[in-house]
C-alpha cells in the first residue's frame, strides 16, 4: 500500500472515497445538510465504529464519504482512532475503492492522532491469505491512502513516519507468524530476521546447535533435541549513534515454531494454533526492524531462541533434568511446559551479552487466557519502575496489559528434591508459576515478563482486525525503546 501524508482542507480532498471522523451526537459541517435525512433517522449516530457510506456528497470532491462514527470526545485517544482507521480500511475492501483519503481536522490534527491512523491503516490492510493461488472473491481494499491534516504543527510528519514504521512492523510481524510450521523452522526464522537485520544495518548473530552446546544452553536444547529441526538462538543488536542514554534493553521472544507439547502431548484439537507459538519472538523481529529505523538512544538487543518441540525418538522425557545457561538445573515435569525453558537460557544469553534490562514476551501459559480472557495481556515483573515504563509503553501503544502477582507462595510450587527447580506448579495459578520460574534466570536484572497467550492471535476476524496473529507486545517494545531515559 502507499501511504502518504497531506495538508489541505477536507473540502479539497479528491479520491475514490473520503473518510471523516463523526462524533457521537455531533454534527460536522460538511454533512449537516446534505445528510440531514440520515442523522435525523439515527442512521448516522457516531457511535464508536459505525459506518455509513454515501456516494456524492454535495459539497466534496470525493466519489463516496465513508463516515466514521469515533465515539465520545473524552474516549477518542490514540487507540481509539487507532482502531477506527483499522476497521475503516477493512470496511472499504471489496467495494471497489482504489484511493482513499482519511482526514483529520480540529482536536483530532495533532500528531499522536496521525500516528495512530497511519498504523491502523496499515495494520487493517493485512490479510493472512498470501498462500491463497485462488485470488477469486478476496476482496481488495484501497492500493493509496492519504492521510490528510489541516494543521501545520511541525511535530506530525515525524508522527506519521512513527506510525508508518510500526505499522509496517506489525505488518511484518503478522506475516511470520501466520506463516505454516513446514514453512517456518527455526532456520527459516532465523533467515527472516537475518534478512531484517542486513535491510537495516543491525548487528545480527545465530548461535547453532554446536555452539549453545559449547555454552551449555541445556535447558533450550533439551526442548529441541526431540525435532529433525535443528534451534536457533537469535540474536539482532541495535547501537545508536550520537547521543546516547544509560542502559542496554533486552528484548526476548518465545520462538516455538511448532509446539505438540512433546512427549506430553497436547490434544489434537486446535493444535494447528500451535503455529502461533512464536509470535513473542516474531514480535522481537518486527520491533527490531522499526527500532533500526525510528534510532532511539538506547541500545537495544532482540533475542530469539527459535525451536521445534516435537517427540520424537530422541524427545526428552517427564522426569529428565537438564542444566540450564545459568548453571542451575531443571527437573522436566512436563515437555509441553517448554517456553520457560527456552526463555531462561535466553535470558541469561542477554545478561552476559549486557543487557541491564530485560523484558520478554511469549505465548506461555493457556493459564493466563483463563485469568484475563482475549483483551489483556499478563504482566509479571520484579522491578516497579521498569513495570511502569512498560505499562506507560503499552497505553501509548494501545496494548492492553494486567499487572499479574509474583508472590513468594507462587516459588513453593516449583520446588524439587531432585533439581534447583521443577519447570511446573502444578494445576493452580499456572500463569505466575511460570512467570515466577523465569524470575529465577532474571535474578537481580530488572525485567518484566508478558504472557501474550491469550491476546498474540484472534480465532476470529474482527470489525479492526483480521483473523489469525495481532502483533502484540510490538508497539509497546518499540514505544519502550523510543521513550527509555
Amino acid at each position: 500500500m502507499e501511504l502518504k501524508l497531506g495538508r489541505r482542507a477536507v473540502a479539497a480532498a479528491e479520491a475514490d472515497a473520503l473518510i471523516l471522523l463523526e462524533t457521537e451526537g455531533g454534527k460536522r459541517s460538511e454533512l449537516a445538510m446534505p445528510l440531514a435525512p440520515l442523522y435525523d433517522s439515527g442512521e448516522i449516530s457516531g457511535k464508536s465504529l459505525e459506518f455509513t457510506l454515501i456516494h456524492g456528497v454535495e459539497g466534496l470532491k470525493s466519489k463516496r464519504v465513508l463516515v466514521a462514527g469515533a465515539g465520545k470526545p473524552e474516549k477518542r485517544d490514540a487507540a481509539v482512532l487507532r482502531r477506527i482507521a483499522s476497521a475503516a480500511m477493512r470496511f472499504l475492501k471489496g467495494k471497489g475503492v482504489v484511493s482513499a483519503v482519511f482526514a483529520l481536522d480540529g482536536a483530532d490534527a495533532n500528531p499522536d492522532a496521525v500516528a495512530a491512523v497511519a498504523t491502523g491503516v496499515l495494520t487493517g490492510s493485512w490479510e493472512p491469505d498470501r498462500l491463497k493461488t485462488n485470488r477469486e472473491g478476496v476482496r481488495v481494499g484501497p492500493a493509496a491512502v492519504e492521510i490528510v491534516v489541516d494543521s501545520n504543527d511541525a511535530a506530525i510528519d515525524a508522527a506519521f513516519e512513527r506510525g508508518r514504521v510500526i505499522g509496517e512492523a506489525l505488518n511484518l510481524s503478522r506475516d511470520i507468524s501466520v506463516e505454516p510450521p513446514n514453512v517456518l523452522t527455526p532456520t527459516a526464522m532465523a533467515e527472516r530476521a537475518r534478512a531484517v537485520a542486513n535491510t537495516e544495518s543491525l548487528s545480527f548473530d545465530v548461535l547453532d546447535r554446536d555452539r549453545m552446546k559449547q555454552l551449555g544452553m541445556g535447558a533450550l536444547l533439551g526442548v529441541a533435541q526431540g525435532s529433525a529441526e535443528p534451534p536457533a538462538m537469535i540474536v539482532m543488536q541495535y547501537k545508536p549513534q550520537g547521543e546516547t542514554v544509560n542502559g542496554h534493553l533486552g528484548l526476548i521472544g518465545k520462538g516455538v515454531t511448532f509446539d505438540t507439547g512433546g512427549i506430553s502431548i497436547k490434544p489434537s484439537d486446535g493444535m494447528e494454533k500451535m503455529k502461533y507459538d512464536m509470535a513473542g519472538g516474531a514480535a522481537v523481529i518486527g520491533a527490531m526492524q522499526a527500532i533500526a529505523r525510528l534510532k532511539p538512544k538506547v541500545a537495544v538487543t532482540g533475542i530469539v531462541p527459535a525451536v521445534e518441540n516435537m517427540p520424537g525418538s530422541r524427545a526428552q522425557r517427564p522426569g529428565d533434568i537438564v542444566k540450564s545457561l545459568s548453571g542451575k538445573t531443571i527437573e522436566i515435569l512436563n515437555t509441553d511446559a517448554e517456553g520457560r525453558l527456552i526463555l531462561a537460557d535466553a535470558v541469561t544469553y542477554a545478561m552476559q551479552l549486557g543487557c541491564t534490562h530485560l523484558v520478554d514476551a511469549a505465548t506461555l501459559t493457556g493459564a493466563i487466557a483463563v485469568a484475563l480472557g482475549f483483551a489483556s495481556s499478563g504482566v509479571f515483573t520484579n522491578n516497579e519502575d521498569l513495570r511502569l515504563r512498560w505499562m506507560a509503553a503499552a497505553q501509548q501503544a494501545g496494548e492492553k496489559m494486567w499487572h499479574m502477582p509474583l508472590d513468594d507462595e507462587y516459588r513453593e510450587q516449583l520446588k524439587t528434591v531432585y533439581a534447583d527447580i521443577q519447570n511446573i506448579g502444578g494445576r493452580w495459578g499456572g500463569a505466575c508459576t511460570a512467570a515466577m520460574f523465569l524470575k529465577e534466570f532474571a535474578g537481580d536484572t530488572p525485567w518484566v515478563h508478558v504472557d501474550v497467550a491469550g491476546t498474540a492471535w484472534f480465532d476470529d476476524e474482527k470489525p479492526y482486525l483480521a483473523k489469525g496473529p495481532t502483533g502484540v507486545p510490538l508497539g509497546s517494545f518499540v514505544n519502550l525503546a523510543m521513550n527509555w531515559q
